[in-house]
């Protein structure tokens, strides 16, 4: 499944595969060092709470006592399908992973395509796509956090998707009726796959969803995100298709 979104670090098609499909699965990443790189090369990079001052976040296992609202991806535990920063006003554009290490047991990285999801819904749940898009009907990121929708207007003829479904998120009434609708949509279309060391992806935060299995063993990765650089002319999120369009 990933083989159509596989490059090296230094491939000429890592832009175009970004801005065509949203998603780019990198080899040729041995170390932080590398990640860094590569992302300056395509992104201004965006510190994260989590992170050092150069951007990048380690993410380790740091043991049952990290296991708490909003710090589940330091622990060995599953992570549900979600967009990083959602509880900001501006989340990050683009998130680049890189492994060092990976798990013993597990550990596979769920991606789904929002492009899909949204597509589906607007076939098979209209009524759940208007709802879903309702604009502040979704508090995340908990009391000081950013009211939003899950699919939203991005202001240049996209789709910005948002999401988390953990205790961080608290949905209106009217979505939460439709949250069912959604994560079977997201579980039609998401794929998984093992990073191995070495190996990493770049993807735009406005459109693709990820997530974890759960694992066992010390599972060592890094996390840098950014906005691409104006001059590559990176458009992202979800494209909002004529109904011409869909055949």
């Amino acid at each position: 499944m990933i083989e159509p979104y596989r490059v090296n670090a230094d491939s000429t098609n890592l832009v175009e595969l970004i801005a065509e499909q949203g998603l780019a699965v990198v080899d040729g990443l041995d170390g932080p060092e590398d990640l860094l790189r590569l992302a300056q090369s395509i992104a201004v990079v965006v510190p994260h709470r989590d992170s050092g001052p150069d951007g990048v976040t380690t993410i380790a296992d740091l043991g049952e006592s990290i296991v708490r609202s909003g710090f589940a991806g330091f622990s060995a535990c599953a992570l549900n399908p979600h967009t990083d920063r959602s509880g900001v006003p501006h989340p990050p554009a683009l998130l680049m992973m890189s492994c060092t290490q990976p798990a013993t047991t597990g550990g596979e990285c769920v991606l789904i395509d929002g492009q899909a999801v949204y597509d589906d819904l607007a076939e098979s749940e209209p009524e759940a796509l208007t709802v879903l898009s309702t604009p502040r009907s979704v508090l995340f990121g908990g009391a000081a956090g950013h009211l939003s929708s899950i699919f939203s207007d991005n202001g240049r003829g996209r789709i910005a998707v948002r999401l988390r479904l953990d205790e961080l998120a608290q949905f209106a009434p009217e979505v939460n009726r439709w949250i069912p609708a959604l994560r079977a949509a997201i579980d039609r279309h998401a794929f998984e796959f093992r990073l191995t060391a070495g190996q990493g992806y770049v993807l735009d935060n406005h459109r693709w969803l990820h997530g974890r299995r759960a694992f066992t063993g010390q599972r060592v990765v890094h996390r840098v995100n950014g906005d691409p650089l104006p001059e590559l002319v990176v458009a992202t999120g979800v494209r909002v298709r004529a109904s011409s369009d869909a055949a």
